[in-house]
């Protein structure tokens, strides 16, 4: 290791890239920056407050903040808030396809007759949560990310009778070790590469033998596939554990027992192609390889009638359920059921979802299909003063938001799955032959749904994007022209302001932390997407942070920059708005403290064995890797 240094000078040496002025601020800013987190834990964890009356303050508290201690004008703040809106905006686009595709499949009797599939397989609601709360969920996220593996198998798990709490629970859980290679690796791709590929990073990575950004960031996928493989295997297990446990007919972890074979078959035979890809295929199809190989071995090996286990569980009645694990969708029941689902063939009730997972990979898998759907070339463009520039097309896109040219914001209308989701469930109405009644009460309840998830959506990400952009006012070129006035502040004391509310309290982490920095490193990671529910933003915002500390202390990038990595797939089962959008479609908007109470329990295993493996490998293992690199 080498001799201490702050961390606040090891950033000031880096330049631009690297949150210069980050570790300046005093004790007073840090307190400060994380009130609305705090007020966020208190009255969504603490309270159990729905999000939807919790969120609203905690944005306003990041508004004043903004306003009055880093000293960003209004505009700054509007625009930002403007920023998460439409974010939002693109969220709720995936919520409401997967509730018109959830509620045009129970109009059609379809989920009625995909229960009675996996009946034949078991009845087992612990077998279910393996195969779709982990290798279906697995698999979707694999495809697509951005929140649509609990926004397809939480109604799933919802239709075949689980409840509501419970579903999203399995769904949310079982899904995370699949999150750093999201959406075709674009965690990876984008989170990771892009923010290392500028500042003083591509001369540092060079001098550790790397041609570039992106094959280090390959490596970094790599080893983050070593810490899921070893740690995330376990995720099965854990799920049923949950479940079992909170909502079974006693507080028990007995039943979970009996399925230890089975989900530790099902997490193991997930890793090893999982592990196998990311080192020695591609960095991009851990997760769908992970998911197809596993899930067909295991599938195998229970219809063959191996690892079954041999009594059946369930949940207790109906009657004995509490009130919070039930919201305005009935699981199971009368209205899943309906006349001629007996008759439909079971490949024909899966077709929507076969349909919408073959178009999810075909849309980001072949470049010359995902290429020009998410090409803003392919789109309108014209500027109104004031307020900026907008763009009308394959995508909608907000940019030079108020005249700010560093804040821009934009719906990818084709490429999200949102989109695919939809065609999915209009392509369902001709598949089931369904009738203009049948379409119009699906989508009409769909819609209903919708309400209370977009006033939470709206205020969660517009808070996660004040605090994030309070840091970029000073550092904005653009701004500094308009304006004629403001440059990034050369004085010692304010030099703080340069880095956001979320940085200045992760490198004061990181201060703190010294030697044992990369026991925590997973944390931060998982901070920055608990907050703003994305893996892939969580790698942007801290790469380069996580790189500087790294060196900082002498140990292997790779390894760090990889925790970071798989922090942000930890981070997204305490994401809000992920939750707030996961129990839209299972009808429980406003549970979202509950969820976040029970997920803590994973969380904690994660990040504490994943901290376990970063200090084994950083100085034990590999302590020899690419590690000290020139700062300047």
């Amino acid at each position: 290791m080498i001799d201490a240094m702050t961390l606040s000078t090891v950033l000031l040496q880096a330049g631009d890239g690297a949150i210069p002025g980050a570790s300046e601020a005093g004790p007073t800013q840090l307190l400060l920056a994380a009130v609305p987190l705090l007020i966020t834990a208190v009255l969504l964890v603490g309270f159990l407050w729905s999000a939807t009356r919790a969120m609203p303050i905690a944005w306003a508290a990041a508004v004043v903040i903004a306003l009055l201690v880093w000293d960003v004008p209004l505009d700054w703040v509007a625009a930002s808030s403007i920023v998460g809106v439409m974010t939002a905006l693109e969220i709720l686009f995936i919520v409401a396809g997967a509730l018109i595709l959830l509620y045009t499949m129970l109009q059609a009797g379809a989920l009625d007759r995909i229960n009675k599939g996996f009946a034949r397989v078991s009845e087992d609601r612990r077998v279910q949560i393996v195969l779709l709360g982990f290798f279906m969920a697995t698999f979707i996220e694999g495809a697509a990310g951005f929140g649509t593996p609990a926004a397809v198998v939480a109604p799933l798990l919802l239709g075949l009778g689980f409840p509501a709490l419970a579903a999203v629970i399995a769904a949310i859980i079982g899904h995370i070790i699949a999150v750093t290679y999201g959406a075709v690796g674009t965690p990876i791709i984008v989170g990771i590469e892009s923010p290392l590929s500028s500042g003083r990073y591509p001369a540092a990575i060079a001098e550790g033998g790397f041609d570039n950004a992106a094959e280090y960031a390959v490596e970094v996928a790599a080893w983050a596939a070593t810490y899921h493989a070893l740690v995330g295997f376990m995720m099965p297990l854990i799920a049923v554990a949950m479940v079992t446990y909170f909502f079974g007919e006693e507080r028990s972890l007995e039943p979970t027992r009996e399925m230890i074979p089975l989900c530790l078959v099902a997490g193991i035979s997930f890793a090893i192609p999982y592990w196998i890809s990311a080192w020695f295929i591609t960095a991009e199809f851990p997760s769908l390889i992970g998911s197809m190989v596993g899930g067909a071995f295991t599938v195998s090996l229970l219809r063959a009638g191996y690892l079954l286990p041999d009594d059946e569980w369930t949940f207790p009645d109906r009657d004995s359920w509490a009130d919070h694990w039930v919201g305005d969708i009935e699981p199971g029941g009368e209205e899943m059921a309906q006349d001629g689902s007996e008759e439909m063939s079971l490949l024909k009730a899966w077709s929507p979802y076969i349909l919408l997972v073959v178009l999810l990979v075909i849309t980001r898998a072949v470049d010359a299909i995902s290429n020009p759907i998410g090409n803003p070339e392919n789109a309108v463009e014209f500027t109104i003063s004031g307020l900026g520039t907008f763009q009308v097309g394959v995508v909608l896109n907000w940019n030079d938001i108020l005249g700010f040219g560093a804040l821009d914001a934009g719906i990818g209308l084709v490429s999200v799955p949102g989109f695919w989701l939809l065609v999915s469930g209009i392509a369902a109405i001709g598949i089931f032959n369904m009738s203009g009644e049948q379409v119009r009460d699906a989508w009409a309840e769909a819609g209903q749904k919708l309400v209370a998830p977009f006033i939470a959506l709206i205020f969660v990400i517009a808070m996660v994007q004040v605090m994030l952009n309070t840091g970029t006012y000073y550092g904005v070129e653009g701004l500094a022209e308009q304006t004629g006035e403001v440059s990034l502040s050369p004085d010692s004391d304010t030099i703080w302001r340069n880095a956001n509310m979320i940085e200045v309290l992760a490198v004061a982490t990181a201060d703190a932390l010294g030697d044992v920095y990369p026991f925590f490193a997973s944390l931060i990671g998982a901070l920055g997407a608990a907050m703003t529910g994305s893996n892939t933003v969580s790698n942007i915002t801290f790469a380069q942070f996580q790189f500087t500390a790294a060196q900082q202390i002498g140990v292997p990038t790779q390894i760090v920059v990889g925790a970071q990595a798989v922090g942000g797939a930890i981070g997204n089962l305490i994401a809000i708005h992920n939750l707030v959008a996961a129990l839209a479609t299972v009808g429980l908007v406003g549970q979202e403290g509950r969820v976040i109470r029970l997920n803590l329990i994973p969380v904690a295993y994660y990040a504490f064995f994943v901290g376990i493996l970063a200090m084994l490998f950083s100085f034990v293992v590999f302590p020899d890797l690419f590690t000290i690199l020139p700062l300047i």
